[in-house]
């Protein structure tokens, strides 16, 4: 049951007024033809799991079983190459040896998945995970560069291009496609879905982070809903219609919240010191920080045609709908007031467009679809005042959410970034020491997808906050 805000008399009579002059004043903005459906993009709304596939994705056929194998002993024995010391000899001999089995390993040709999508999918997971594993375990590493092997990058890059996705580890891989069940005989609920199958540091907190937004994902297929209701009307000019639209909104407005509340109890259940010393490092794509080296694809293209950031949240379809809906203006292409602050501008304005280059193709062509609505709804709130006032409460309601993963953000990134707790002797201390330095020289810390991460928080809550209609 969703709150339903209740008006007073003289503003539910000037909202029937209105109403009834939008009738009068639009030209009745009748639903189109025949369209596509969300489940035609992979939106799986029959199922509600939204942007998750409708059943767990299943393990790879046995002639895929080198992959499988590398991982799960990548999970065993690997740990961070910034956490081995040089008396840590086991670790070393561990790691050398694993890599050494990933050059050694054949290419093997992904013929027999193409035209399964729940195996291509399990593939580029098992294999951005190798490729991540690869790179970051390798101890005493500076900036330069790193050899991918062909065995690895090769067929990363063949499933990647069928996919249509960056070949390099994605929110898609981490949260959308990182679920099984708990009991297999019950139904696809988020109450009976274990999250974080795979992980890196094997702990609890990143299972929980990994857990954390992938109840985003299920509570946005809410979302997703009431967006589909929305397109699905036959019109938005008459009473009822608006009426609707405007309860459609309310809900929207208490999902929202509930999205909010479930990004603040992740201080909870991750643990930040955890979570950037163990977990984040070995999310960083190619060349992600001072730090990083890049990556070179054996016997592929190079690497600075590739996107090759690392997962972020800000790869989530179900947050970038939400922005869709409610147009919210990254890019700072319309006029809105107020204008842009000079902060405004200095940030990655195209950071969120850039995003959508490393989800499934399915979901971007869903987004795409969305974008070019035929009855954009804040443009129908602005020529229709009974609709203002549940378009701003919903744009509040979102800005409200980017308030609060800021201040998430500035908990698990900026402060720890910023921290001097690490001691001496820590194994993570010659990293804290080369994290400084990159500090020093930017002034900025950076998010996992490779952004300066203050401006673009904010610049994007501004961006949201300036959707606004005046009343």
């Amino acid at each position: 049951m969703y709150p339903i805000d209740l008006l007073s008399p003289s503003h539910l009579f000037s909202n029937v007024l209105s109403v009834l002059n939008s009738v009068q004043l639009l030209s009745r903005k009748e639903a189109p033809g025949a369209q596509p459906t969300p489940a035609d993009f992979e939106v799986n709304l029959q199922t509600n799991t939204g942007f998750l596939p409708e059943k767990p994705i299943p393990r790879l056929p046995e002639a895929y079983s080198a992959w499988e194998d590398a991982l799960t002993r990548a999970q065993e024995v690997l740990i961070l190459g910034e956490n081995i010391t040089e008396d840590n000899i086991k670790s070393r001999v561990d790691g050398e040896l694993w890599r050494s089995q990933m050059r050694e390993l054949p290419v093997i040709s992904i013929n027999d998945l193409k035209t399964d999508k729940q195996l291509l999918r399990r593939a580029h997971k098992v294999l951005a995970f190798l490729v991540h594993f690869y790179v970051h375990s390798i101890p005493d590493q500076t900036a330069g560069s790193v050899l991918i092997p062909r065995s690895l990058a090769t067929p990363l890059l063949e499933v990647s291009s069928i996919l249509r996705m960056a070949p390099v580890l994605t929110f898609a891989d981490t949260v959308l496609w990182n679920w099984d069940l708990v009991n297999p005989e019950l139904p696809v609920t988020i109450e009976n879905m274990r999250f974080g199958v795979e992980l890196f540091s094997g702990t609890e907190d990143e299972r929980n982070f990994w857990f954390g937004n992938a109840k985003v994902e299920m509570l946005g297929v809410e979302m997703l809903h009431l967006i589909n209701e929305y397109h699905s009307l036959p019109n938005v000019s008459d009473f009822a219609s608006v009426c609707k639209i405007n309860r459609l909104l309310t809900r929207l407005v208490a999902i929202i919240k509930r999205v909010e509340e479930t990004l603040l109890s992740m201080r909870d259940l991750v643990d930040p010191s955890t979570f950037y010393w163990q977990v984040r490092p070995w999310f960083n794509g190619s060349a992600s920080g001072s730090s990083s080296p890049t990556w070179i694809f054996e016997d592929g293209p190079d690497a600075s045609t590739l996107d090759l950031s690392g997962p972020s949240a800000g790869q989530s379809s179900v947050m970038h709908a939400l922005d869709i809906f409610l147009d919210v203006d990254f890019k700072l292409n319309q006029r809105r007031y107020p204008a842009p602050s000079e902060s405004n501008k200095r940030s990655d304005l195209g950071f969120m467009e850039r995003m959508r280059r490393y989800m499934p193709g399915a979901h971007r062509d869903y987004l795409s679809h969305l974008a070019n609505s035929s009855r954009p709804l804040r443009e129908l709130a602005k020529s229709t005042p009974a609709v203002k006032e549940s378009y701003n409460a919903a744009v509040s309601a979102i800005r409200k959410f980017r308030d609060s993963h800021i201040r998430i953000a500035c908990l698990y990134v900026v402060s720890m970034a910023r921290s001097t707790a690490i001691p001496v002797g820590c194994p993570v201390f010659a990293m804290m020491q080369r994290l400084e330095r990159q500090q020093k020289r930017t002034g900025h810390s950076t998010g996992t997808g490779g952004n300066e991460l203050s401006l673009l928080l904010k610049s994007n809550r501004d961006a949201t906050a300036r959707a606004a209609l005046k009343i």
